[in-house]
């Protein structure tokens, strides 16, 4: 005579955890985005007598303006989850936008920056921004990992560097008068295409690749990915070097959409990508993030923006407002955090 083992029971507590563990962490901060949409969408009709989400043209402006910071973003993510930090990533994109556009300029033009390189190729000017964002984030790396200074102090100097050679590259006069050939890499949707496509390369390489399993193993613990054998200083100097990269393509289709180079391009760009990436999920103790997170956080930015400015909020109210949005996913991090280690 055989005895069946008696069914396991399972509590209706472990049940919803396990049910919770098994849905995207995406699923809450979609859900987020959507309720922010509904709620202009109420006060519009409130207060202006408008539709916020029924306006193509609204909706592709924001859409189209928070393609570059997605493309920062992008990079910025992988330096958190690896546990580090990249305030440099908006002076880089200013320091490359005058370096790209003054190669980019229009054939005969008399004032050019550099009068016997005009009308070239627009693989020219594009390669020499992205260069520059790769030497400027291979710098920051190599500050980090090899002399072992915070992140933040290397990509603070990068920062300010970046910044004054951006001013300096023209005595801060803007470059105009760039080729149609250039420019038509920040038109139309094309920004958006570059951000999407992007944003999906790096996350399948952090989900599927060895390089993603490096980053998040550094910034779950550098100690015992260095004990499983992962060079962690020559990891750290790639992280940096792409999210350096990242900027210069920033840099790039930032100005060839304006269709001018202009020194003071990207302020503040990095603590928008900063913000994209923490609101999207992303830890900044590292180990924790993930890129569709990223994404929707970059469009969530988008919409406070675009969703203040549609109700006439003043400037300065909206710098508050986003601020506090930025507090509240910080805090909410850290409550995950806490609940995570407790179970």
């Amino acid at each position: 005579m055989t005895t069946e083992p008696a069914p396991t029971l399972i509590r209706p507590a472990e049940a919803s955890v396990a049910a919770r563990r098994r849905l995207p962490p995406e699923l809450s901060i979609l859900g987020v985005m959507i309720g922010m949409m509904l709620l202009f969408e109420v006060l519009g009709w409130i207060f202006v007598g408008q539709s916020f989400i029924a306006n193509p043209l609204r909706l592709k402006i924001m859409i189209l303006q928070e393609a570059v910071i997605g493309i920062i973003a992008v990079g910025v993510t992988q330096t958190i989850i690896m546990g580090g930090i990249d305030l440099s990533s908006g002076s880089l994109v200013g320091m490359t936008a005058m370096i790209a556009a003054s190669l980019a300029q229009s054939a005969g033009f008399t004032h050019a920056v550099y009068p016997g390189l005009t009308g070239l190729n627009p693989l020219f000017p594009v390669a020499a921004g992205l260069f520059c964002g790769l030497l400027a984030g291979l710098i920051n790396g190599g500050l980090i990992a090899l002399t072992k200074i915070p992140p933040f102090i290397a990509t603070l100097g990068m920062m300010v560097s970046a910044r004054g050679v951006a001013d300096w590259y023209t005595d801060g006069q803007p470059i105009g008068n760039l080729e149609d050939s250039y420019a038509v890499i920040g038109s139309g949707w094309w920004p958006v295409v570059i951000f999407l496509a992007v944003a999906a390369i790096f996350h399948i390489a952090l989900r599927y690749t060895r390089y993603g399993k490096f980053t998040y193993a550094i910034g779950a613990n550098p100690l015992a990915a260095r004990v499983s054998g992962i060079n962690v200083e020559r990891h750290i100097m790639v992280v940096y070097m792409l999210a350096g990269l990242l900027s210069g393509l920033a840099g790039i289709v930032q100005t060839a959409r304006a269709i001018s180079g202009q020194a003071g391009v990207g302020v503040g760009f990095e603590l928008d990508a900063i913000a994209a990436a923490v609101i999207g999920g992303t830890s900044l103790s590292g180990g924790v993030g993930r890129l569709t997170g990223t994404v929707i956080g970059t469009v969530i930015l988008g919409v406070l923006t675009s969703g203040f400015t549609f109700l006439n909020v003043d400037a300065h109210y909206q710098e508050i407002i986003k601020g506090a949005v930025i507090i509240a996913a910080v805090v909410t991090d850290q409550y995950r955090q806490r609940r995570r280690r407790s179970v």
